[in-house]
C-alpha cells in the first residue's frame, strides 16, 4: 500500500512539474522580449530568476523520473536522493542569479546611465508575469511539503513571484516620479529576495547529505515509544537519517526479555515495532536487531 502511494504521489507530482514549466516557459518569453523593449534592469532580473525557475523545473522533472526508478544491488536505496541533488542544483543556480543581478543592480545605481526605461511595457510585463508565477505556484504547492525537489522548484517561484511584485512597484514609482533608479533598487531587493530562500534550500540538502535526524523527529519520543512495547528491556544505537524528504530510515539495537526470543516471539515483536515507526513517525523503512540482556551486556555501543 505504502509503494503504491508513493507511486501515484511521484506520478502527480510530475504532472505538477509539467504544467508548471510550461506556464513558466511560455511566459519567459514575454519577459525576455518585454525587458529588452522597455530597458528594465529588475525586469531582465526577474526574466534571469524565471530562467532559473525553469532550469530548476526541468532538473526536478528529470529527479521525480530517476528517482522512481527501481533499487538495485548497487542502489540499495534505489534512487530517492537524487531529488536531493536536484535540490543542490536549484539552491546553486539561485545563488548565481542572485550574485549576478546584484553587481549589475550595483553598477546602474551608482554609475550615470543614458538607459530610460519604458516603465508602461515593463508595468504590463511585470503585471503579466506575476499571473504566471501565481499559477505556476498554486501548481506546484499540494507537493512542495511532500517532496524536497519540488520544495526547491516552489520556492524559486516564490521569489519570482516576489521579484514581479518589486519590478511592478519600480514601475509604478518611474511613471508617478520619473526616478530611473527605481527599476536598479528593484533588481537589488529581487537579488535580497533570492538569497534567503537559496540558504534555506541548501540546509536542507546538507541536513539529508550529512545523515542528521530529520526536523520532524524526536528521537527520545521514539525511543520511549520502543521501550513501552512488551517484551522490550531496553534500546540502544539508535540512529534515524532521510533517504531524501519524507522517506525516513532508522536502525536500533533492542534489548528484550528472554521470552521475546522464543518461537513466534521475534516475528510478533519486529512486526510491532514497524508499525509503530510507520504510524506514530512515518519511517518508510525500519531495521532491529534484537539481543538478549547478556549480549547487549558485551556489546560494544558507539551510540546511546
Amino acid at each position: 500500500m505504502g509503494h503504491d502511494h508513493n507511486h501515484a504521489t511521484a506520478t502527480t507530482n510530475r504532472s505538477r512539474l509539467v504544467v508548471a514549466i510550461c506556464i513558466i516557459g511560455t511566459f519567459l518569453v514575454v519577459e525576455v522580449t518585454g525587458a529588452l523593449l522597455s530597458g528594465s534592469l529588475s525586469l531582465l532580473a526577474d526574466s534571469g530568476h524565471m530562467f532559473s525557475d525553469l532550469t530548476g523545473l526541468v532538473i526536478a522533472l528529470v529527479a521525480t523520473v530517476v528517482a522512481a526508478r527501481p533499487a538495485t544491488d548497487r542502489q540499495t536505496y534505489g534512487y530517492q536522493r537524487a531529488e536531493v541533488f536536484a535540490a543542490l542544483v536549484n539552491g546553486m543556480i539561485l545563488i548565481g542569479v542572485a550574485v549576478s543581478v546584484s553587481i549589475e543592480g550595483l553598477r546602474r545605481l551608482f554609475e550615470s546611465s543614458d538607459i530610460e526605461v519604458q516603465s508602461i511595457p515593463m508595468l504590463i510585463v511585470a503585471v503579466a508575469g506575476l499571473g504566471a508565477n501565481l499559477a505556476a505556484l498554486l501548481v506546484l504547492r499540494g507537493g512542495a511539503k511532500q517532496s524536497i525537489n519540488l520544495r526547491g522548484a516552489y520556492l524559486e517561484v516564490l521569489g519570482d513571484l516576489l521579484g514581479s511584485v518589486a519590478v511592478i512597484i519600480a514601475a509604478f514609482v518611474i511613471i508617478v516620479t520619473g526616478f530611473q533608479k527605481a527599476d536598479a533598487i528593484a533588481s537589488l531587493a529581487i537579488a535580497v529576495m533570492i538569497v534567503p530562500r537559496a540558504l534555506s534550500l541548501l540546509r536542507d540538502v546538507f541536513r539529508v547529505l550529512s545523515q542528521s535526524v530529520p526536523v520532524d523527529t524526536d528521537v527520545a519520543e521514539i525511543r520511549r515509544h520502543i521501550l513501552e512495547t512488551d517484551g522490550v528491556v531496553d534500546v540502544h544505537d539508535v540512529h534515524v537519517w532521510a533517504i531524501t524528504s519524507g522517506a525516513h530510515v532508522f536502525s536500533a539495537h533492542v534489548v528484550v526479555e528472554p521470552g521475546a526470543l522464543v518461537g513466534d516471539g521475534p516475528d510478533c515483536l519486529l512486526d510491532k515495532l514497524s508499525e509503530c515507526l510507520a504510524e506514530h513517525f512515518d519511517v518508510e523503512h525500519s531495521t532491529f536487531q534484537l539481543e538478549p540482556a547478556e549480549h547487549a551486556a558485551h556489546e560494544e555501543q558507539s551510540h546511546a
